[in-house]
């Protein structure tokens, strides 16, 4: 991947889990990476997946996986997480663990390693960790639901990221409230990969008209 191109990333947070190998099949083909947020409901108010759903995706796609780890101690589930198949790993900023460390251990086990960062948080808390990162996590919505509006203040985040890809190999990801509108005005402050659950999931739209339509915007 590189950060002259748009991809789309569904994430199954949305999807019908009573049939999620179906709904993956459903998305695949148009989507250019699976999204799995994993919350423990401490770090946010929500709790979701584990290592082994990870693994029964694995198993459904050829896809790449994108988890994003949205917990109080990520250093204690990075391992099983990259155990069960992740292809891009991302932990906040705002957890408490040493950054620089975990974000080297998933680069070593052939992961793409990631750094993300509340609505609250601002860009400059990342600019020190960029030679560590091949992408960076925008949150556009207060995670630990699906379904939220996205945050227009969070649009200068991504343009304030994007003046530092000419000088670091990183992408930028978006996610929170993504929809034609809100794609393109966070692909045109320079987001690279844009998350969608509910959007794409909850549309009457067959999904892959929904995901080329957003990849288009």
């Amino acid at each position: 991947m590189n950060n002259k191109q748009i991809y789309i990333a569904p994430s199954i947070l949305s999807a019908d889990l009573l049939y999620l190998g179906k709904e993956i099949k459903s998305v695949e083909k148009a989507a250019d990476i699976i999204h799995v947020d994993v919350m423990d409901g401490h770090f946010v108010p929500n709790l979701t997946f584990g290592p082994d759903l990870v693994k029964q995706v694995r198993y459904f796609t050829k896809q790449k996986i994108d988890v994003h780890l949205m917990l109080s101690q990520p250093d204690k589930f990075i391992a099983k997480f990259l155990e069960a198949g992740t292809d891009y790993l991302s932990f906040h900023l705002e957890a408490h663990v040493d950054h620089e460390k975990w974000l080297k251990k998933i680069r070593e086990n052939d992961c793409k390693a990631g750094l993300v960062l509340n609505p609250d948080t601002p860009a400059k808390k990342i600019f020190s960790y960029l030679p560590l990162l091949d992408y960076v996590l925008v949150m556009t919505v207060y995670p630990g639901y699906g379904g939220q509006n996205y945050i227009e203040a969070c649009t200068k985040k991504i343009s304030e990221l994007h003046k530092f890809q000419s000088s670091h190999d990183f992408l930028i990801e978006v996610d929170g409230g993504i929809n034609f509108r809100t794609g393109k005005e966070a692909k045109a402050a320079g987001a690279n990969i844009l998350v969608a659950g509910s959007f794409i999931f909850k549309n009457e739209r067959e999904y892959a008209n929904t995901i080329k339509g957003l990849r288009d915007v």
